[in-house]
């Protein structure tokens, strides 16, 4: 994207945001990437920056790890690879090892189902592969502290047995020896030393000559003198012959495996790459969550639409002072090019500004937003912006001449994909002069399909722009009664300056007042006042559509609650009618089983009874209820002129009587809850609570 002036970026801050970001980077890969952001005019790279950001931003949310943090900077190191002869130490094997299998953790991390979950990130490995020589060529040499290991050459192998030979084999000499001198109090109180690589005794300075050997020196204080014995010369010179031995071979030994790696050279870069890039999108990611980075929509054309959009910076400074953040709706379109911000001062209209050219410059940059996920940001190509006092003491340029040379440049250069801001457009001059300049800016730019936001306190550009196609009014909310902005943009009616408001709100001289009141063309004051007063009406309007959705939402609420109540109550009577329709069901399986077992009863006693009249007459009874209330009633009068109803318990042999058809019965046998109650010849079971003991009646005495 093409800046104007080259101070756009800083005048915005977008510096500052570089400078947080870096904040979050722990590679130098991504250090660099940060300080040197740049903002692209491309939808594909921008789209899958952003792609990348968010999908790792959803990482972090859910507390997904992710194994790209490999945070060292072994771009130096890499270099050695590509130098023919050239060796690379342990520590810097160990290194690359890391590296390895940093990159091992990162593929075997894209599973298939994380393939599909993220096919953004997946891009930043896709032209690369994991290769598994690399790791097992250094683990074949050196281990874990970079040391290499004895198996790493027969060569080597040998050398070192020997070489732990010898030095056990000294250091029995020398402990004899030490032994020895130390009964004869010739050893100071170290007793002994490594000096030039060789072990030595710590012998006084006065009995230094009693001792043969070698002297390799004294103590700054000449109190000590350093000796090597005549016993452990020869195998001393033998240990250092064999060190050497061990350097060179370790030498050749890396040189070896520092060639072998080489072959992978452009392949290790590529993964130091990968692993800048990871930290990179974290670093984004991160970064993000401080003023909560939302993934937009993105179109390939000049558009702008805001859903609830946030400063950054300011967002993160309130969110530490614990302050509220005004967020701000604009859409900008086709219809809809230019829009102009009125009202007083420190009401919010720089900021408003500089709030829709950061969120687009971070978007081309592929940063995530502080906007609603709805919202829409276009592509611009070039992005210019007049903001503040830009007076040139170098070419001698006065406020207003520099004001004029950068309109020019807007204008010479203004086309369908340029997104620019000016802040109080024609100040600096004749309000009637520089009002009529800023007019025809607006055209021009108006005329080269330029998108845009001018702040003015000028009412001629507010009343054009309510007749000029593509130029739309808006303006910052201001309560008159306590003097306070309320940093909230108003879409489609100018605002005013509250000049005089503010003027009797400090406790200016209402005398003075009235004197520059009768100053102002009567007009121009009628139409301030009557901005003043429609601002009030519009907030005033807007709160009583605030109360109103507010109560059509709580009349919704009502009503779905009402509906559920009335579901519930719907349901209950539904399975209150299932629960009658069940119970008259039972009772008719209940008739019909109690039928089933009857008839078969009978059909015995059909074949047992010889006298068939009386079964036919119980089969009769049984299929043939006619006027059953009459001979249930008839059948209780009977029984009870028969009968006494005592109560008590029910065992085997009493009389009882059934409550429902008052038969009376025998029992014959208890099952548990039912008892077997023989009727005539009949025997049946039935439950015991619906018999009832009874006794007959003695017979009355004959008058």
């Amino acid at each position: 994207m093409k800046l104007f002036p080259e101070s756009a970026a800083v005048q915005l801050e977008f510096d500052k945001i570089k400078t947080l970001l870096e904040l979050h980077c722990r590679t130098e890969y991504a250090r660099i990437k940060a300080r040197e952001l740049r903002i692209h005019t491309k939808i594909g790279f921008i789209e899958t920056e952003l792609r990348q950001t968010h999908e790792f931003r959803q990482l972090l949310l859910h507390a997904v790890y992710f194994p790209g943090d490999f945070p060292l900077n072994l771009a130096k190191d890499l270099q050695l690879l590509g130098i023919s002869g050239a060796v690379m130490t342990g520590e810097q094997l160990v290194n690359i090892r890391k590296l390895a299998e940093s990159m091992e953790s990162i593929f075997r991390w894209f599973d298939n189902e994380r393939r599909v979950a993220n096919p953004a990130l997946l891009q930043v490995i896709a032209d690369s592969y994991y290769e598994k020589a690399i790791k097992g060529l250094i683990n074949a040499v050196v281990d874990e502290q970079g040391q290499v290991l004895d198996s790493a050459s027969e060569e080597l192998r040998r050398i070192r047995i020997a070489l732990n030979k010898k030095r056990n084999d000294l250091r029995r000499v020398f402990e004899r020896v030490v032994s020895k001198l130390n009964k004869q109090g010739y050893l100071a109180d170290i007793e002994e030393s490594f000096l030039n690589g060789r072990r030595v005794l710590a012998v006084f300075a006065e009995q230094k000559r009693m001792i043969k050997g070698i002297l390799h020196g004294e103590s700054d204080t000449r109190r000590t003198a350093f000796i090597e014995p005549e016993e452990t010369i020869e195998l001393n010179n033998e240990v250092y012959s064999l060190e050497n031995e061990e350097s060179r071979e370790v030498y050749k030994i890396l040189r070896t495996l520092t060639g072998q790696l080489a072959v992978y050279a452009p392949l290790l870069k590529t993964y130091l790459q990968i692993i800048g890039e990871f930290d990179f999108i974290r670093a984004k990611a991160r970064f993000a969550d401080e003023y909560n980075g939302e993934y937009p929509v993105v179109v390939d054309k000049a558009h702008i639409h805001l859903v609830s959009a946030y400063h950054p910076l300011l967002l993160i400074y309130n969110k530490r002072q614990q302050k509220p953040t005004i967020p701000v709706s604009i859409t900008l379109d086709d219809k809809n090019r230019i829009l102009v911000i009125s009202g007083p001062n420190a009401g919010g209209k720089t900021v408003t500004m500089k709030t829709v050219g950061i969120n687009q410059i971070m978007v081309q940059a592929g940063l995530l937003v502080p906007v609603h996920p709805s919202s829409q940001f276009g592509i611009f190509r070039q992005l210019m912006i007049h903001i503040g006092d830009t007076q040139s003491i170098e070419f001698e340029l006065s406020t207003y001449s520099s004001h004029l040379k950068h309109m020019k440049h807007f204008m010479e250069t203004a086309n369908g994909k340029t997104l620019f801001f000016i802040d109080e457009l024609g100040s600096g001059s004749d309000p009637n002069l520089g009002g009529a300049f800023a007019e025809v800016i607006m055209e021009e730019l108006a005329h080269k399909h330029a998108m845009g936001i001018v702040t003015t306190h000028y009412l001629n550009l507010k009343v054009m722009a309510n007749k000029t196609p593509g130029i739309i009014n808006a303006a910052m909310a201001f309560d008159e009664k306590t003097l306070s902005p309320l940093y909230k943009l108003i879409i489609g009616k100018p605002g005013s300056s509250y000049t005089f408001s503010i003027a009797e709100r400090i406790g200016l001289d209402k005398r003075l007042i009235d004197r520059a009141r009768k100053m102002v063309d009567e007009n121009h004051f009628s139409l301030d006042k009557l901005l003043n007063r429609t601002e009030q009406d519009l907030r005033e309007l807007e709160k009583k559509e605030k109360e109103l959705n507010r109560l059509l939402k709580e009349n919704e609420r009502l009503k779905k609650e009402m509906e559920g109540v009335m579901d519930k109550e719907r349901h209950r009577q539904q399975v209150e009618i299932l629960r009658q329709q069940n119970k008259v069901t039972e009772d008719r399986i209940s008739y019909l089983k109690d039928m089933d077992r009857k008839m078969k009863q009978l059909l015995i006693e059909w074949r047992k009874n010889p006298d068939k009249e009386k079964v036919i007459k119980e089969i009769n009874a049984l299929l043939f209820k006619k006027d059953e209330g009459k001979v249930v009633n008839k059948l209780q009068k009977k029984i009870e002129s028969k009968f006494d109803e005592v109560g008590g318990d029910i065992v085997v042999g009493t009389k009882v009587k059934m409550k429902r058809n008052h038969q009376v019965g025998e029992v014959i046998e208890i099952r548990g809850k039912r008892a077997v109650v023989k009727i005539g010849l009949l025997p049946m079971q039935v439950d015991l609570k619906d018999l009832v003991v009874v006794k007959e009646k003695s017979a009355e005495p004959e008058s």
